[in-house]
């Protein structure tokens, strides 16, 4: 128990034989139970946790690879099903610091927040060993991740140190997340869709022995894509579905408009040097529906920074 809260951490785990043991081992005492995911490993993984010995392990295993989120959902339900107020996720290379788990706990038990999770990006001295191509790709995904989640005040996503509170695991439909790397991002999207407060810890970035298995180049074109179409679900579920705001309304004109201004832009100009037409009147409708688009865009992006504002305001801050 910590502070009369039942804990539960998950740890997700795929061919970490040679760090999964450290990771258990480090996990606080006062943490009620550990739902170790074994996602199909190659390797010892599933033997290690297995025979590792302490009482509080629920060891799960994975017939197939599922992804790092899937294992995570596994955990959950297995915490939601035990009763687990508060659930952590620590990682199975043994890349979360123990010490800073308080930290994570402690706004959602004095029901300051539904979910936090840790921020590395605060400052160069918190993203000590991380490569600069590493830094560069979170903060791309953290402005996506800004737009499509609607918490504009978040940092780092791609933070895997997590805590989530026992009511927002019940409210959040656990199937629908991402299963693969991006999984965070997309349950920050479902999060906020049902106004859940989402608190950022800044700590710093901890890296060992461990070795990253994301590839950057393809990761960020599939996340990408998963938060494309995260927005668009966003916008219907919280301000057409649950409720109604007219900022769907900007960000539909502003959608529609900026590409076919840029585009009979373009039309405009292959009239004018292909063709032999006359070029003022077109370029000058092409340039003005571009830019009454992106002001469009602007103006919802403003309005759905002010919704983020005021939910902080009422006590839903990010």
């Amino acid at each position: 128990m910590y502070r009369e809260h039942a804990i539960g951490v998950v740890v997700p785990a795929h061919n970490e034989s040679d760090l999964i043991e450290e990771a258990l081992t480090a996990i606080p005492d006062y943490v009620d139970a550990i739902y170790a995911i074994d996602d199909a490993s190659t390797d010892d993984t599933a033997n290690i946790i297995k025979n590792f010995g302490d009482r509080r392990v629920v060891f799960v295993s994975h017939a197939t690879n599922g992804g790092v989120g899937a294992a995570i959902v596994s955990g959950y339900k297995r915490a939601l099903e035990e009763g687990i107020d508060i659930v952590a996720v620590m990682a199975g290379d043994n890349q979360m610091d123990p010490e800073q788990l308080p930290r994570l706990l402690d706004p959602i038990v004095e029901r300051r927040a539904d979910y936090t999770k840790g921020n590395r990006l605060l400052s160069p001295e918190y993203r000590t060993g991380m490569s600069r191509w590493r830094f560069a790709g979170n903060a791309i995904l953290t402005f996506l991740t800004k737009i499509g989640s609607g918490y504009w005040q978040m940092m780092d996503p791609q933070n895997g140190y997590t805590a989530i509170s026992k009511n927002a695991l019940e409210r959040i439909n656990l199937d629908s997340i991402y299963p693969w790397y991006g999984y965070c991002n997309d349950l920050l999207v479902r999060l906020n869709v049902y106004g859940f407060r989402v608190v950022d810890v800044v700590m710093p970035a901890k890296y060992g022995r461990e070795k990253s298995g994301i590839r950057y180049s393809k990761y960020i074109v599939k996340v990408s894509y998963m938060l494309l179409t995260d927005f668009f679900w966003r916008l219907k579920m919280k301000y057409a579905v649950l409720s109604f705001h007219p900022l769907v309304l900007f960000y539909i004109f502003g959608i529609v408009l900026t590409p076919i201004g840029f585009l009979a832009g373009l039309y405009s100009l292959y009239y004018r040097f292909v063709v032999g037409g006359s070029l003022f009147i077109r370029l000058t409708l092409s340039f003005l529906l571009f830019i009454v688009g992106v002001q469009f865009l602007l103006f919802a992006m403003l309005f759905d920074m002010e919704v983020d504002r005021s939910e902080c305001g009422s006590g839903r801050c990010s």
